[in-house]
């Protein structure tokens, strides 16, 4: 049972996130692309923005596949945490722990997720 429940919270969070990386880079799923994200990041003082946007969404569609795959745990992991990271620091930390004042409750159960999965490992459910 626990490799089936690694799988789930693989497939959940890896899939979540790459679908997220999809919104930044191609505007998939009701995002607003490159263009339209770069310029809500320089507009909150993330510069250059297209360019923050093109790393943000890179790391989030890449690490989210890997993740989700049980490939290259760690390296997923990683730019999922790298990722939230960034974002506590630069959009949610200002605004207290809590999720429903938009804080940083959610992108750190987020980090915690990631790593905890990579610290016990993919599972045997892997693409490979």
């Amino acid at each position: 049972m626990l490799d089936l429940g690694l799988l789930i919270i693989r497939l959940v969070i890896g899939l979540s996130f790459a679908a997220h990386g999809t919104q930044k880079l191609f505007g998939w799923f009701g995002g607003y692309g490159l263009k339209g994200t770069g310029g809500w990041l320089d507009s909150i003082g993330v510069k250059p923005g297209v360019m923050m946007a093109l790393l943000a969404g890179l790391g989030e569609l890449v690490g989210g596949l890997l993740f989700a795959a049980g490939v290259g745990t760690w390296v997923g992991a990683l730019l999922i945490a790298f990722t939230m990271l960034i974002a506590i620091v630069k959009v949610h930390g200002q605004n207290g722990y809590w999720v429903t004042q938009n804080g940083y409750e959610y992108n750190l159960t987020l980090i915690a997720v990631a790593i905890g999965v990579a610290l016990i490992g993919p599972g045997a459910y892997v693409l490979f």
